[in-house]
């Protein structure tokens, strides 16, 4: 059978804006309730995080003193947000590619950005989910948070997840279903390693100092920190990066997406 071609950033071929608007909030809430009820998606993305922050930001760092508590927190919140990001747009969509599913969606009369739009409004209450996770876990540490910075790393947690919704999309493009994960976990785990998100970046070696501002995470940390207390220089230029790579890699994986389906 010969594979329809699927651009998410097609137009709405003409439809109602009633219906168009009525399509978004039906495949977003399609997506929510998909992945509330696999726990198989649900629990590593808000345990694994929630443990390690357990562990080593909040057990193991007492009397490292208040900038230690909240660099960790800040961190392991970023640490939390990529991999909805990453995992809930790569492997299902490589998974639906598989399958059939994008060839049939792009058979029903919805417009293709609905299948966008509800994953990430799916990756992004995951995200917001994991980092309130994570503010109610460092009261335990005895964080310190005013509520505008505790809601700014919420809102940088929020957003922050889409560039690497993109990074996902373009590698669900690549793999098949069962390669995803494998593929996925040798994409986020050494770049949290190497954006400092486990270790101070001084703790690293020099040149994995250096070259730590090439990832995204590097730059959502950044934002996280300064949303948590702890100024950092240039934020608009970390916030620009990762607007940029989330253009570059959606554009990626819209183009891999309109040729292969």
């Amino acid at each position: 059978m010969d594979t329809v071609p699927f651009d998410p950033l097609e137009d709405n071929g003409g439809m109602p804006p009633g219906r168009v608007l009525g399509a978004y909030l039906a495949e977003a809430r399609s997506e929510c309730l998909r992945y509330l009820r696999a726990p198989s998606f649900m629990l590593p993305i808000t345990l694994f995080p929630g443990m390690f922050y357990l562990v080593f930001g909040v057990l193991m760092a007492r009397g490292e003193g208040t900038d230690a508590a909240r660099y960790l927190l800040a961190s392991y919140a970023t640490f939390g947000v990529m991999s909805p990001g990453l995992f809930g747009f790569g492997v299902s969509l490589a998974l639906e590619r598989d399958g059939g599913l994008l060839t049939l969606k792009r058979a029903l009369p919805m417009p293709p950005g609905a299948y966008l739009m509800g994953k990430m409004v799916m990756a992004m209450g995951a995200a917001a989910f994991v980092v309130l996770l994570l503010l109610g876990l460092s009261q335990i540490a005895h964080v310190s948070l005013s509520p505008g910075q505790a809601g700014a790393l919420l809102v940088t947690g929020v957003l922050g997840v889409l560039p690497f919704c993109a990074l996902g999309m373009y590698i669900g493009t690549l793999v098949k279903g069962q390669g995803g994960p494998g593929l996925l976990n040798l994409v986020y785990l050494p770049m949290a390693f190497l954006s400092g998100l486990w270790f101070p970046l001084p703790m690293l070696p020099r040149v994995l100092q250096q070259i730590a501002p090439l990832w995204p995470s590097y730059h959502l940390d950044r934002l996280a920190l300064a949303a948590v207390g702890m100024p950092q220089d240039a934020l608009p230029g970390h916030v620009l990066v990762l607007l940029g790579f989330a253009a570059a890699f959606l554009l990626l994986a819209a183009r891999r997406l309109r040729r292969h389906g």
